[in-house]
């Protein structure tokens, strides 16, 4: 009997495994669904219509931004120079790309992408994200790699064929739609639950020294001493401290300008050393400072508008005051009180939020 049942317990086993091992895989499906951003009361981004980030767009772009296998060794991916526990950016000067070569200006920050609508990169040379995002793929300094190798090592493998079905409907893979994968990706990386952010809601406190130094951050500054104030909002404006211009602020008088920021792009010499205004949130953690990364802390950059600016044909009129006897005229207390501040627009959750890290 005992033989019988386990005969029988055997059969039923082989039976189910067979039943399982003939069950077909389901194919991926389009799949539309819309991601969700927690706004936190930030305006509407308005996702460009051909755009709309989607669940698996978002999945996709992750995936492709964490990819090793779009450099030319399998060595890099953007998440190499732009790595999250740093707002997105490099802690070197100047990151090294797949040649062991340095590039030529320091990787920015990516922090709320979807707000910046005046073009990417230092000189902004990319109007749109999704182009940005294929730029240091192709850069013999970065990643160094052919657009069309790129796709080829894509294709062949059936995650991602089966992933670019889902967010686009197809599994034919194109440079574009790489690049608005990716570009969804980053619309999506919203930062906004600092400490500033959350003193604005009304749920928490700034210190004495942090509400000194918010004060000194958006104030105007009075040449006559009466009052004085550090003009740091003009600059770095609205929520997302940046006002997205391209401005001189005067790191080098005329004959020290080694790079011409924004005239590459535009041609004209009204543009020499005309450099993107990056966003301050989370600007303790994106050292070093500048186009060129020429600040290692806070402390030098406050110090440098203080009394370091320089004049040149094409310094921002809004350096006027920083450019007189004395500049500022900021205290010790007041450049402690500033950098307070600037604290408070560090981001933990941002930081370490998980759906931004690698999903491999």
């Amino acid at each position: 009997m005992r033989n019988i049942i386990a005969i029988l317990v055997s059969a039923l086993a082989v039976f189910i495994y067979a039943c399982e091992k003939e069950q077909p895989e389901v194919p991926p499906v389009y799949d539309p669904s819309p991601y969700s951003v927690n706004l936190r009361g930030f305006p509407d981004p308005g996702f460009p219509a051909n755009n709309q980030p989607t669940a698996a767009g978002v999945q996709l772009g992750r995936m492709l931004f964490y990819e090793k296998s779009l450099s030319k060794d399998g060595s890099m991916s953007c998440a190499d120079c732009h790595r999250q526990q740093y707002g997105f950016s490099d802690t070197l000067k100047y990151s090294i790309g797949v040649e062991k070569l340095p590039g030529k200006r320091h990787s920015m920050a990516l922090i709320n992408l979807a707000w910046h609508k005046e073009g990417l990169f230092w000189d902004g040379r990319s109007l749109h994200a999704r182009d940005q995002a294929l730029k240091p793929i192709q850069d013999p300094l970065e990643m160094n790699e052919k657009l069309e190798n790129v796709i080829s090592k894509l294709q062949s493998q059936k995650l991602y064929r089966d992933q670019f079905v889902r967010a686009f409907g197809s599994d034919t893979i194109t440079a574009e739609k790489i690049g608005l994968a990716i570009e969804q990706f980053e619309f999506v990386m919203v930062s906004n639950n600092s400490k500033f952010d959350q003193w604005k809601r009304g749920e928490t406190t700034l210190t004495d020294s942090e509400e000194r130094g918010r004060q000194l951050f958006f104030t105007e500054f009075d040449p006559s001493g009466v009052k004085k104030g550090a003009e740091c909002f003009h600059c770095h404006a609205t929520f997302n401290f940046t006002n997205s211009e391209y401005m001189n602020n005067g790191l080098d008088a005329a004959a020290d300008q080694s790079d011409p920021g924004r005239m590459n792009v535009t041609g004209s010499q009204w543009d020499m050393a005309m450099f993107k205004v990056p966003t301050l949130r989370n600007v303790a953690v994106t050292a070093p400072y500048m186009h060129d990364g020429r600040f290692s802390t806070l402390e030098e950059v406050i110090d440098h508008y203080n009394t370091g600016v320089k004049n040149s044909p094409t310094v921002d009129f809004l350096m006027q005051y920083n450019l007189q006897p004395g500049g500022l005229r900021l205290t010790t207390q007041d450049k402690q009180d500033l950098v307070a501040f600037l604290k408070t627009l560090t981001d933990t959750e941002f930081l370490s939020n998980p759906a931004f890290k690698s999903p491999f």
